[in-house]
């Protein structure tokens, strides 16, 4: 009778699976014995795979080269990171290495900007694409960065109101050798399901052309570079995206014929994560169709084929991430539900669990030639809403049974992006549950893997010093 865990995998899904495999019932990520971390870092853990990184980056800029190649597309295509998906130095460092431009969301991501200049990781001549909606610090803090010499920073106008505070503080900033790039945000159709007709980010469809010829075309400060589109669900092959990427593209089309100078198409984020090991998301495919149909909307309207930008930040840094726990104990509260209790929190430690019920890969570090049952996981917090009852491929969670030899441990696995942030890094965590320790896995020249202390487990005095004790 095959009633071991590994059986389940094996009747579950094609394994090994890409970087996952195991030896002698221990799990390797990327060929790195996770057992062998636990015992050196302990648990819980985060984990950064730094190479992973660079391999993303490369793979994306692969498929729409090959894209274009085979669609005969007469644009250029550019990779932008999106930092909001992870702000810290060693993900910015790694990116960095592949010849990116970068994608902003705030004012402090600036000052951000202008720290790694100073410490040159990039130049003057990258591509700074600003987002979001913009108080007044941030458009300030764009208009000195402009100033100081970037003179390829790109403010995405969220709404009107931008542009008017945006051209009043470079009336004392322009030099004469170079217009300000402006791109604009289309303010796209939310998809049926959703609780509004229309994102409250960008501007109307309707509102836009008017706006340029009447207020940015007349002004000799600012050249109109970009159109920005990007929807919620991400880059899906639905009737739904096609139909807003269609309409963004006759917009574009539309400036084109009035704005000579516009030359660029920024279609966003939204290239998925894999949350599954049975996930099957053709990228090549969306890919070359994404340029195909822009090339094939252009060609009806007789325009020149945009330069494609791109702000990949979940595909870019999530699948370098793994968050790793032990199972404390076990409770057995009715006849049907049987708790594992982790040694954290997933409101701490993996919000979007919690906050969009974000499923991740989960599978045990050891104990695959055990016997299995299903159960439920519970984080420490007094919280009722601190469990993780369903895996993404099944509305369910199955894990090896307890053993009295050897504690049970899992990982949730491609959990690079946003957790740190929305939980909070460095700060209050949700009932003084501290945040764990955080690593990062490289590999030297000689393909062996080195691991790097990046931050100990929080301690009780940084949160009491935090909370005025």
């Amino acid at each position: 009778m095959k009633n071991k865990y590994c059986d389940l995998i094996d009747q579950t899904f094609d394994f090994p699976k890409d970087e996952f495999r195991t030896e002698e019932g221990e799990l390797f990520f990327h060929d790195i014995p996770l057992m062998e971390i636990i015992k050196q870092y302990g648990t819980p853990l985060k984990i950064t795979y730094l190479p992973k990184i660079s391999l993303q980056i490369q793979r994306a800029k692969r498929m729409f080269n090959v894209a274009i190649a085979k669609t005969d597309y007469r644009g250029s295509y550019n990779y932008c990171y999106c930092t909001k998906s992870s702000h810290f130095s060693f993900v910015l460092e790694e990116a960095l290495k592949n010849d990116i431009n970068l994608e902003t969301s705030s004012a402090f991501d600036i000052n951000l900007i202008q720290e790694l200049y100073q410490n040159e990781l990039i130049t003057k001549d990258i591509f700074i694409v600003c987002n979001g909606y913009k108080k007044p610090q941030y458009i300030e803090n764009i208009a000195d960065l402009y100033a100081d010499g970037f003179r390829n920073v790109i403010p995405i106008l969220d709404n009107k109101n931008e542009y008017y505070a945006l051209d009043q503080l470079m009336q004392s900033r322009v030099d004469g050798d170079k217009k300000m790039f402006l791109g604009i945000r289309i303010a796209s159709e939310e998809e049926p399901k959703f609780d509004f007709y229309t994102s409250r980010l960008g501007i109307r469809y309707n509102d836009i052309l008017s706006f340029y010829e009447d207020q940015i075309k007349p002004n000799a400060r600012f050249q109109f570079k970009m159109l920005h589109f990007f929807i919620n669900t991400g880059i899906r092959d639905t009737a739904y995206y096609w139909n807003e990427l269609a309409k963004c593209v006759n917009v574009y089309c539309d400036l084109k014929q009035v704005c000579p100078e516009l030359d660029s198409l920024n279609i966003g984020g939204g290239f998925p994560q894999k949350t599954s090991l049975a996930a099957d998301y053709d990228y090549e495919y969306m890919a070359e169709e994404i340029l195909a149909q822009i090339k094939n909307i252009c060609m009806q309207r007789g325009v020149e084929e945009p330069d494609i930008f791109t702000e990949f930040g979940s595909f870019t840094v999530g699948e370098s991430g793994a968050t790793l726990y032990s199972i404390l104990d076990q409770k057995q509260q009715n006849d049907r539900e049987l708790w594992y209790m982790i040694d954290s929190s997933f409101i701490t430690t993996l919000p979007d669990t919690w906050g969009i019920n974000q499923r991740f890969i989960m599978l045990p570090i050891n104990h695959w030639n055990s016997e299995y049952q299903r159960v439920f996981l519970g984080g420490l917090t007094c919280d009722s809403e601190d469990y993780y009852n369903a895996d993404s491929h099944a509305n369910a969670i199955f894990l090896p049974k307890l053993q009295k030899e050897e504690p049970l441990y899992i990982g949730f696995f491609h959990t690079g992006a946003y957790q740190e942030s929305l939980g909070g890094y460095g700060g209050i965590q949700h009932c003084l549950v501290p945040a764990p320790k955080h690593i990062i896995i490289d590999k030297d020249e000689n393909g062996n893997y080195t691991t790097k202390l990046f931050a100990k487990e929080q301690s009780h005095k940084s949160m009491l010093k935090i909370l005025g004790y």
